[in-house]
């Protein structure tokens, strides 16, 4: 038996004001932005419903999410379909915008570092990396998904 290190298939995603990393296998769909359906009483993070599939799905900015920046979607930005972690049969997708398309990254144990600042991480965040030479926030997905379905049932 070898003592090889795990290679784990990753995506970098530009938000606003951030990169996030992300594994591959959660990403069902990379589409383009468009304006969507506008959703009343829901967090300023909520920008919206989006058709994908049959499915009306939330879009969400983590980057308002986290507190980081007012990101919109415009020229440019796209939307990324994720396949939600929670469980939810409901709605076992929502939709995130980000600014350009994801790149696929290679994560090993020796690429990658974590970065401590000694500071309280934001709502949403799970951890700041270094993967090589890229700065990421490593989302905290269950938690953003736990806020959008209290939204949602709130919103309803």
């Amino acid at each position: 038996m070898s003592d090889v290190a795990p290679i784990i298939r990753g995506v970098l995603i530009q938000v606003a004001q951030a990169r996030l990393l992300l594994p591959n296998a959660t990403i069902a769909e990379v589409l383009s932005y468009a304006e969507p359906e506008p959703m009343s009483d829901v967090p300023a993070w909520l920008l919206g419903r989006i058709r994908w599939r049959g499915w009306q799905l939330p879009l969400v900015s983590f980057a308002r999410f986290a507190g980081l920046a007012e990101e919109a979607g415009g020229l440019g930005s796209k939307v990324i379909v994720l396949k939600a972690l929670g469980g939810d049969v409901k709605r076992p997708y929502f939709a995130m915008l980000t600014q350009g398309f994801p790149r696929l990254v290679t994560v090993t144990e020796a690429a990658l570092a974590t970065l401590d600042d000694g500071g309280d991480l934001p709502e949403g965040e799970l951890a700041r990396v270094r993967l090589n030479e890229d700065e990421a926030v490593v989302p905290d997905l269950a938690a953003l998904e736990l806020r959008l379905q209290e939204a949602l049932a709130a919103a309803a």
